[in-house]
């Protein structure tokens, strides 16, 4: 007689904020899967929901509550979890019917109220532990987090109160982490933290074995043995995110001169006029940035450098913000992304003088804009004509294609569209004629390699 199978219940995840988060999010799903939860994509599939929070801006709060009371209407079993979740109070006083509320990476929080929410039966057949981590990016590139938290204490951010101090994982675990995910098809590996370039700062930089030798808990080490993995026929790209500019960044460049990492330096600069740094409590030294830029190109010339901005900061003059244009004129950064300054609750910025008016923040804001897209534009259209490394993300039947190139982080940065493009699928590597260009994006037609 056949046994017939208890039916396990259903979780649906709705995942907001930095690419951080979804990694958080991705341990928490396989954890659950483990433990014989299914995942539903919708609501109404899904025998409890998980809403896992952004808490780093007024406006990234408003959006996690108003997913929570979607979550809520569409549902109505939903447990709440990430970075928000330290605001419990907050969201259980416009949200009272929440199940739970936990922290950022609580994870084993979570998973306990899952299990209480919505109970597995017991079952040899649910209860199975997946071959693999469970991801929420596609199969060709995966989030690599290799720690958690950040020493800085930058006047306008709260990560530190949220996330705490850094801590720093093993590089043994992110390379066998990493290892099983370039077996399992990943093709682009983008390295995530708080804090990149402070990797390996709390654990002393100590030493771990590693395939025969020993790997310091550095990021250049770290770096150089991710560019390794999967050998010379199969060797991922290696994206580098939320890189500060320490004096050891220098040392990453001759590895992108190698071809063991990608020719892409994510830098949060913030602002270049020496006096809105001191304010945001930031390394103030733009002189010897801009010097190091140019040391940069003199070595890698296709290096990428993508870089964000906050306008309207307490106190920024006309002066100030006509120095950061003039300083981006220089730099020539290839990818920027720009915010307008926000007030959030807990952090020292709220309480600086000089508040900006809206409307100064938002003409602010469109001047960035206008003169980073015309710097993108150009340094685009210089393209046209060259032969580029293409990954590709989807294709279509008709022969149409979107991928990246290596200056080109997923979602933030730009595509490239390519024509006559058949047979190519998501994780190919091809080589591409650029026809065109507009401010973002390229445009061109597969060649033969």
């Amino acid at each position: 007689m056949a046994t017939i199978l208890p039916s396990p219940p259903k979780v649906g995840m709705v995942s907001l904020g930095c690419p951080k988060a979804l990694v958080d999010s991705e341990r928490i799903l396989t954890r659950l899967r483990a433990d014989g939860y299914a995942m539903s994509a919708d609501y109404a599939g899904a025998d409890v929901v998980l809403v896992n929070t952004c808490g780093f801006l007024d406006s990234a709060k408003e959006e996690s509550l108003e997913a929570i009371g979607e979550a809520i209407a569409e549902n109505g079993r939903v447990i709440v979890t990430g970075c928000m979740g330290n605001e419990a109070d907050t969201i259980r006083a416009r949200f009272p019917a929440v199940l739970a509320v936990t922290g950022p990476h609580q994870y084993e929080a979570v998973v306990g109220a899952v299990r209480e929410a919505a109970p597995v039966p017991p079952s040899p057949f649910l209860n199975l532990v997946p071959d693999r981590d469970l991801k929420l990016t596609p199969r060709h590139y995966s989030y690599l987090k290799i720690s958690e938290g950040c020493n800085h204490r930058c006047s306008f951010c709260i990560i530190p109160s949220i996330r705490g101090d850094l801590v720093s994982r093993r590089p043994d675990a992110i390379l066998r982490e990493a290892e099983k995910l370039v077996a399992s098809g990943t093709r682009e590996l983008l390295v995530i933290s708080q804090d990149t370039s402070a990797y390996g700062v709390d654990l002393r930089h100590k030493t771990w074995p590693w395939k025969g030798h020993d790997v310091r808990a550095h990021m250049t080490d770290l770096a150089r043995e991710l560019g390794k993995l999967g050998g010379p026929e199969n060797r991922p790209w290696v994206r580098l995110h939320y890189v500060y500019p320490y004096p050891h960044v220098d040392d990453v460049i001759p590895l992108m001169a190698d071809g063991l990492v990608l020719p892409y330096l994510d830098i949060p600069f913030q602002h270049a006029a020496p006096k809105v740094l001191k304010a945001m409590k930031r390394p103030a030294n733009e002189t010897k940035v801009l010097q190091r830029i140019a040391s940069w190109r003199a070595e890698v010339p296709d290096i990428a450098i993508r870089s964000s901005f906050v306008v309207g900061f307490p106190g920024e003059t006309e002066d100030d913000f006509q120095y950061l244009l003039d300083w981006l004129d220089e730099a020539q950064l290839d990818r920027v992304g720009a915010f307008r300054f926000e007030p959030v609750q807990g952090a020292a910025a709220n309480d600086l003088p000089g508040a900006m008016p809206e409307e100064i923040k938002e003409e602010r804001y469109a001047r960035l804009m206008e003169k980073t897209a015309a710097i993108s534009a150009a340094k685009l259209q210089a393209k046209i004509g060259r032969t580029l490394d293409v990954i590709i993300d989807a294709a279509d039947e008709e022969g149409g294609a979107t991928g990246r190139s290596k200056a080109d982080a997923p979602e933030i940065d730009g595509e490239v569209q390519l024509r006559d493009a058949q047979g190519l699928a998501g994780g190919d590597t091809v080589k591409v004629l650029i026809e065109d260009a507009d401010e973002h994006d390229l445009y061109g037609v597969p060649v033969a390699a």
